[in-house]
């Protein structure tokens, strides 16, 4: 089943104002501000930075169940960086920073199986041209 996101543009770039809508509950709005300039409001990476997230928790939950280690919960979050790159805006960085709560497993194999479900969930497939993303990840104390 394909997911749905839309998205308006009303205006210029710098005075404009936008509106999207991602699945049947999540919208908001953006600006050139809220995306450039650390203002109020929605922008693009953030959304980006959710699916991100929510995704690796997601595979990274079902790599660990099938290899004997169901966790009790995975937190995880995305911060996108986006900076020129030849002058334009470009997504350059990606850091993933995920904690899990996981019975039975020692820290090497807990972050061996987060970098293997890093290269393996389709967000992270999808954003593959970025050119650097990263884990860090740990267990909770």
């Amino acid at each position: 089943m394909p997911a749905k996101g839309s998205a308006e543009w009303k205006g210029d770039l710098r005075s404009g104002t936008g509106t999207f809508t991602a699945g049947d509950s999540i919208s908001g709005g953006y600006t050139f501000k809220s995306r450039f300039e650390d203002g109020p409001g929605s922008n693009p990476e953030q959304l980006i930075a959710a699916a991100h997230a929510a995704c690796f928790s997601m595979a990274f939950a079902n790599m660990l169940a099938q290899a004997g280690n169901p966790p009790e919960s995975i937190r995880t979050t995305a911060n996108v960086t986006l900076r020129p790159v030849d002058g334009k805006p470009t997504i350059a960085k990606i850091e993933l920073v995920t904690v899990g709560n996981v019975p039975g497993i020692d820290e090497a194999a807990f972050i061996e199986q987060a970098q293997a479900a890093k290269a393996g969930c389709p967000v992270s497939r999808a954003l593959a041209s970025v050119p650097e993303i990263t884990i860090e990840a740990s267990l909770a104390r």
